[in-house]
């Protein structure tokens, strides 16, 4: 199987690994470190547990920019709920091309909510945000073309028409610097190699948010529940081992998409050639039977689009944003590489398609 879908989610580091594995300890945990204690639990072993949350804090932290809070979540949605509905604000200003993480929750309590157009290349260029609005929200990488936004230059719009700026930074954390003057940040450990099941929200020093869930007041009493040692201490390790190798793995991929494009050099690329993060290739092809490929080619893992839409058969509403018809949007495939992927298999695998797409006829 080569994987080709990074962007649904990215394959475990082995450093995040080794790190979760001591906190799956059962009874044999006093014969070395790690355990399965309760972190809020006074007890020494507790203490221990809370010490290493504190430790993948930190590591995660190093990510995001200074003065502000790291609070642990269950993913980036949650994350993004406990943004958009904790900060209290009514009127919301979010781009067209938002994961449904950000547009539902936006909808949800401002149905009339501000959608900020993007140009042929998925940008946000010139927003016009309404007097009156209280948070913009405008995502770092979009997971499914790759354009990276000007996501500083839009929190200084946001901020001078006196709106909080929330970004999604899902898909560029680990991998590009996060925008230093955002209020509140969402990031997911599964899209930069560390486990599933938990993300974080940075919070600016002095924005203060109502919780979602309430109970024992964990998480500085914006998000009650235990916390799993074991997740914070592979989010924290694949946060450390992305931060130490952003350059690195920036020029990988850089090269793979380069080696995808020079196969697939027919294909028309969606979305913008240079503003990009270059793990994701977003491509169509006229008259392409996207589903026929896919089950032609059912040893290579990619995407027919996002993987939170790809099995409601609606065309891509971030294609659609770009100005592409119906018909356009249904015969896009997006290819996601990283760290992991090989020169040869991601040349491999585009060739393969290729041949596929022409026994088509397309």
């Amino acid at each position: 199987m080569i994987y080709l879908d990074y962007q649904a989610t990215t394959p475990l580091a082995p450093e995040a690994r080794e790190a979760m594995l001591p906190w799956l300890a059962g009874p044999e945990w006093q014969r070395g470190a790690g355990g399965f204690a309760n972190p809020h639990s006074p007890h020494r072993p507790g203490r221990a547990a809370a010490a290493a949350i504190e430790v993948a804090r930190e590591q995660v932290a190093a990510l995001l920019p200074q003065g502000g809070q790291v609070i642990f979540t269950s993913g980036a949605t949650e994350a993004i709920n406990l943004a958009i509905l904790g900060s209290g604000m009514r009127r919301l200003a979010v781009s067209a091309i938002e994961h449904a993480a950000v547009l539902d929750t936006a909808r949800s309590i401002d149905p009339g909510m501000t959608v900020l157009p993007v140009d042929a290349d998925g940008i946000v260029t010139d927003p016009v945000i309404p007097a009156g609005t209280g948070l913009v929200a405008v995502m770092q990488v979009n997971n499914e073309i790759g354009a990276v936004q000007p996501v500083e230059r839009l929190a200084d719009c946001a901020h001078a028409a006196g709106a909080l700026f929330l970004c999604d930074a899902v898909q560029g954390a680990g991998k590009i610097a996060p925008p230093a003057n955002a209020d509140m940040i969402a990031i997911s450990a599964h899209k930069l190699h560390g486990p599933k099941g938990i993300g974080a929200l940075w919070v600016r020093d002095g924005l203060d948010l109502v919780p979602l869930m309430r109970g024992g007041g964990q998480e500085q009493g914006l998000r009650s529940g235990t916390l799993s040692p074991m997740l914070c201490a592979g989010f924290g390790a694949a946060a450390a081992v992305s931060g130490a190798r952003m350059t690195q793995d920036a020029e990988h991929c850089a090269a793979l998409w380069h080696a995808a494009r020079a196969v697939l050099n027919r294909w028309t690329l969606n979305g913008p050639a240079t503003d990009r993060w270059h793990g994701n290739l977003n491509l169509r092809l006229a008259g392409l039977d996207v589903a026929r490929l896919m089950s032609d080619l059912r040893d290579i893992a990619f995407s027919a689009g996002s993987a939170c839409a790809s099995g409601s058969g609606r065309p891509s509403h971030v294609l659609r944003a770009l100005g592409l018809s119906d018909r356009e949007a249904k015969s896009s495939i997006r290819l996601g590489f990283g760290r992991y992927s090989s020169l040869r298999e991601v040349e491999d695998a585009c060739a393969r398609i290729e041949a596929a797409a022409a026994a088509q006829g397309v």
